[in-house]
């Protein structure tokens, strides 16, 4: 059996597994097909993906529905796949919304550079094509398989899997896979994008006790969360700076997915106990975060407790706070003329894309404004500039100066920390036989893969992009090292 890394290899984006078994007769299929984000250089991979032959590919296994595990399916299927894409119904109904949006805004990309070339050259050459469009999107979406939790199905003859909740996102997945290979059965373990344990709205992930291989993720495996308490203390304070005492505007820059929703029960919770105005101006420009938040409230029996009993609370006052969802252009644009009172929740989370980035645009130059990251920022994006310090930033080819409160509030990331990292580890009764440090930057997940090799004296690779392990007689070695040996 063969494991290979074509993607969040020493890097947090671009999510993607290949897992090949050659007896008694060949077998493949992936496991996430991610887009790459941040910047050109993730543009030049995310065109040069895939490696393989995607006609070869017997089926894929998505993890959750976030770009950047799921965002090049429908480029896989553009380009051949005709198999089976196994996911949870939450992450289905999640994609119908992503998948289109992603290609949307892949177009709208492609026509600038096509404008642009032309506008250089007086002359259309070598013309941009999106790396998938809608039509191709929607095609993708026809391949979806939806699981429950807990079920486990056969994909494949020698074959089983099981999705268990990993706490992440809506519909989030922990994925068991069981595969026959030789007379043997041997235990992947792929733990997807972990949840941070103990935060509203979503439950804990759910522990896993063995595994022959896994894959573990370490987004933040080189560091603690800012405690919840105190991280609910600075948001309060946050806001009512802003929006009490400065007379400005709060923008968040916002997944549309899952963090949006998070962001949400918090201001209702807020407005609910009195610690932020009951007056309070509450926007959620995304089209998408609309879209998701509907889906959220559809699986409504998926959340936690608290999340569940805030929902009856909204239902029993009239709906809750102020909030209303733009859906048009010219109702995004008008939130531009409001300077002040309002909190503006926009997409995209890294604020590299989407609306938000006409918000920062307007607010970014005035003191009274603030401006709250509540999630990670990658390398190469806007948002790790304004997070780094940045006086200054680019948007729409203008300088803008960067003159409003930041604010970055660690405790809300959807993404366990080193600790719970730890602790999800720990719930296994026995160490795996090898265990794969994934999707998390080069310093991040060498340091995570040395604290499980000190602390709990496990078996660790950092593998590389590319990378290729045999899987074999309760080994992990690189293909090159097999073939040697």
């Amino acid at each position: 059996m063969r494991l290979t890394f074509f993607g969040a290899a020493r890097e947090v984006t671009g999510s993607c597994y290949l897992v090949e078994s050659e007896a008694p007769a060949g077998l493949r299929f992936l496991v996430d097909c991610g887009m790459f984000q941040g910047g050109k250089a993730a543009e030049i991979k995310n065109r040069h993906t895939p490696s393989f032959d995607p006609e070869t590919i017997d089926f894929v296994v998505l993890t959750h529905a976030h770009i950047d595990h799921s965002g090049l399916i429908p480029r896989l299927v553009n380009l051949g796949f005709r198999g089976p894409v196994f996911c949870t119904s939450a992450t289905a109904d999640l994609l119908q919304v992503m998948w289109p949006d992603s290609a949307f805004i892949l177009e709208k990309e492609a026509e600038w550079r096509n404008y642009a070339k032309h506008k250089r050259r007086g002359e259309l050459k070598g013309e941009s094509a999106p790396l998938y469009t809608v039509t191709q999107a929607q095609t993708a979406l026809k391949r979806l398989e939806r699981i429950d939790y807990d079920e486990t199905i056969q994909p494949h003859e020698r074959v089983a899997v099981c999705f268990r909740d990993a706490g992440h996102i809506l519909g989030a997945a922990i994925v068991e896979v069981w595969l026959q290979e030789g007379g043997e059965t041997r235990k992947l373990v792929f733990s997807g994008d972990l949840g941070m344990p103990g935060r509203p709205l979503m439950n804990d992930p759910v522990p896993v006790e063995e595994a022959d291989y896994l894959l573990v993720e370490s987004t933040y495996g080189n560091r603690l969360h800012k405690s919840y308490e105190a991280t609910i203390h600075e948001f309060i304070g946050a806001l009512n700076e802003t929006l009490v005492h400065k007379k400005g505007n709060v923008i968040i820059p916002s997944f549309a997915v899952g963090r949006t929703q998070e962001i949400l029960f918090l201001l209702t919770e807020f407005i609910r106990e009195g610690k932020i105005p009951p007056h309070t101006a509450i926007f959620v420009d995304s089209p998408m975060a609309t879209q998701a938040t509907e889906i959220t409230l559809k699986h409504r029996a998926e959340l936690d407790v608290e999340g569940r009993n805030l929902l009856a609370w909204t239902r029993n006052n009239g709906g809750g706070p102020y909030i209303r969802f733009t859906e048009s252009v010219e109702d995004s644009m008008a939130l531009n003329k409001i300077s002040a009172g309002a909190v503006i929740i926009s997409a995209s989370g890294m604020c590299d894309a989407g609306r938000v980035k006409h918000h920062l645009k307007f607010n970014l130059p005035r003191p009274e404004c603030s401006v709250i990251i509540t999630g990670f920022q990658a390398q190469g994006t806007l948002g790790r500039k304004l997070v780094d310090g940045a006086r200054s930033v680019k948007i729409f080819k203008e300088w803008v100066a960067v003159r409003a409160g930041l604010y970055t509030l660690g405790g809300l990331s959807a993404h366990a920390d080193r600790d719970a990292l730890l602790g999800w580890l720990r719930r296994f009764k026995r160490p795996p036989k090898a265990t794969f440090v994934v999707h998390g930057e080069e310093e991040t997940a060498i340091g995570f893969a040395e604290t499980v090799r000190k602390q709990m004296d496990w078996p660790v690779e950092v593998p590389v992009a590319g990378g290729s392990y045999e899987l074999a007689g309760g080994k992990a070695r690189l293909e090159s090292e097999a073939r040697r040996g």
